[in-house]
């Protein structure tokens, strides 16, 4: 009974972690606060940084929190309940790793999510203060010194499982640690190709809502004075 229970222990963890983190509050904040969905504009990308570019920090905070804690929790909680049940720290981990999974693929939002950088320190948090803290610390100077959100995030990523391998010990967590690395890493790709650019928006910047329709309208303004142009020009034909 006990070989069943314990394993099923640990899918129901893991599950409950990925629908908590299917919680995208970059849009349910926005929703409630009477905002622009974050998804609409700037990045397009429903976190905390794009919801600041709307111009409400508070709402931006707001964002970091919940989705910093939506991370925090889940694994806390396997922490503090699970050894009677065998949810030791690598399920903790893993809970974790489903909580950044559901933020970057949510049920609940066509599984469409963001980069998941607050998440990940909530989770880091959780697993490792003191790592959680240091790359925190890693985020705030590289943001401080270069203003890219982006960078900063990707620096913080490349960190986490070089100082859990480095300062302490290699358990059931760096796998975890890791794989939240690289998706992260990955999911920034589109960044880091307008930092290679020179076109990645900074912290604070404002972003305007998508261009597409405003391109459109352009390109149809300029198709009808080409065809005014056109007309005015055409000969006119004289009656013999």
């Amino acid at each position: 009974m006990q070989s069943v229970l314990f394993p099923l222990s640990a899918v129901l963890a893991v599950l409950a972690g990925y629908l908590i983190g299917s919680l995208s509050f970059a849009v349910i904040v926005s929703r409630l606060m009477g905002l622009s969905d974050p998804r609409s504009y700037g990045s397009g990308n429903p976190g905390a940084t794009n919801v600041l570019r709307s111009g409400n920090k508070a709402a931006a905070i707001l964002t970091l929190v919940f989705d910093a804690l939506k991370g925090y929790v889940p694994v806390m909680l396997v922490l503090k309940f699970g050894p009677p049940y065998d949810l030791e720290e690598g399920t903790a981990a893993l809970v974790g790793l489903a909580a950044f999974v559901g933020h970057l693929w949510p049920v609940f939002f066509k599984f469409i999510g963001g980069k998941g950088v607050a998440t990940a320190a909530g989770v880091l948090l959780a697993i490792n203060p003191w790592l959680g803290l240091s790359v925190l610390g890693v985020w705030i100077a590289m943001a401080v010194v270069f203003r890219y959100s982006s960078l900063a995030s990707l620096a913080a990523a490349v960190a986490a499982p070089l100082l859990q391998m480095l300062v302490w010990d290699v358990g059931p967590e760096l796998p975890a640690i890791a794989l939240m690395s690289l998706l992260l890493i990955w999911r920034h790709a589109a960044n880091i190709k307008k930092l290679m650019a020179g076109t990645e928006s900074k912290l604070g910047q404002k972003a305007a809502p998508a261009a597409a329709p405003a391109a459109k309208s352009h390109r149809h303004e300029q198709s009808r004075e080409k065809r005014e142009h056109k007309h005015s020009h055409k000969p006119r034909q004289h009656n013999k």
